[in-house]
């Protein structure tokens, strides 16, 4: 059975205004459409205010303007949405895990793994490896030689990181995971191409957190950079020398080409695309689906998408996009001749 807290105990961990019965006592956070009267929900975007009067939670987190908004328990918090997140981590902590290695994990020549670490099931410590206090190597994982892992990582099912790799404290890396393959490099001659060795790392700073089947390629030459508190969503394709800022989250899908600085506290949506050898400064937000191909200088939202239509409109505004630049010599052409008309009269 969860643990429960009492609204005031949840005040006095993580701060905010207690409101009406400081006693009601907690168990869980849900929606504000499934909530029961033994759970929180929060009210993160004033529009959904009318939600409140049909819950049935036994209390909620909100903002100062909508604390008049419900006569519920209530605790308020500058950020709602922050709040709630520490709130979930607390209703619903991670499983404790026990140190140790599993007597089926292979551990190579001279790998160093602290006393409070646990290695999982078949998973593979490589040669010279440094597993810090506290991390958790999952079933299966891959760990190369050399690699340094921090304290606290929890590296679920199944990833890979290949060789001289560095990994900062705190990481979570989903399954699926590939650290440090090698990055797309190759050379035509003579009608075939030729393998450019990947001698580069992959360095990830603190606090970062890899969604599932999310791939980071090793440098070239210099390292693949990822800096603190970074967090990555599933299915990201991050290429050789690339360089993410600290702070920076990704949605899922993207692709970052190689040699590509990303700024600090970026914001990329969904399936975004970005060209290699670009510079992208800090504080750019992107909207999902965008193509980035020149580097953006100042910080801003930045988009490049077609709004979708029905398939008969795209259809005929396809045929006028194809000819589109026609369109646009015929209008100069059409200014020139109405300026010298001007100039006539």
């Amino acid at each position: 059975m969860s643990a429960s807290y009492r609204l005031s105990e949840i005040a006095a961990q993580f701060g905010g205004r207690v409101l009406g019965d400081a006693g009601v006592r907690i168990n869980q956070i849900a929606s504000l459409e499934a909530a029961k009267p033994d759970q929180i929900s929060f009210l993160a975007n004033s529009k959904y205010r009318s939600q409140l009067a049909s819950t049935m939670a036994g209390a909620v987190i909100l903002a100062e303007q909508d604390a008049d908004s419900t006569e519920l328990p209530r605790i308020v918090s500058d950020n709602p949405y922050a709040y709630f997140a520490r709130v979930s981590a607390l209703l619903n902590p991670l499983p404790e895990v026990k140190p140790g290695v599993h007597p089926s994990a292979v551990i190579g020549a001279g790998a160093r793994i602290d006393s409070t670490a646990s290695v999982g099931a078949t998973a593979v410590i490589g040669e010279g490896a440094s597993i810090g206090a506290h991390s958790i190597i999952g079933e299966g994982c891959c760990i190369g030689a050399n690699v340094s892992i921090g304290c606290r990582a929890r590296l679920y099912p199944r990833v890979v990181i290949y060789q001289e790799c560095e990994i900062g404290d705190d990481l979570i890396a989903h399954s699926g995971v590939v650290i440090g393959a090698d990055g797309f490099g190759i050379a035509m001659d003579q009608g075939r191409w030729i393998k450019i060795p990947q001698i580069g790392r992959v360095v990830i700073g603190n606090d970062v957190e890899i969604g599932a089947n999310t791939t980071i390629d090793r440098g070239a030459l210099d390292d693949t950079v990822i800096e603190d508190g970074v967090k990555l969503d599933n299915q990201i394709q991050v290429a050789h020398n690339v360089r993410i800022g600290a702070h920076t989250a990704i949605a899922g899908c993207v692709g970052i080409a190689g040699s590509t600085t990303i700024g600090r506290y970026c914001r990329i949506g969904g399936s975004a695309g970005i060209l290699g050898h670009l510079k992208i400064a800090d504080h750019v937000e992107i909207a999902a689906f965008t193509l980035i191909g020149k580097s953006i200088h100042e910080a801003g939202s930045y988009a490049a998408i077609f709004p979708f239509s029905s398939a008969e409109d795209w259809r005929k505004n396809t045929v006028h996009l194809r000819h589109l630049d026609d369109l646009v010599k015929r209008v100069k052409t059409l200014q020139h001749e109405i300026e010298s008309l001007k100039l006539k009269s």
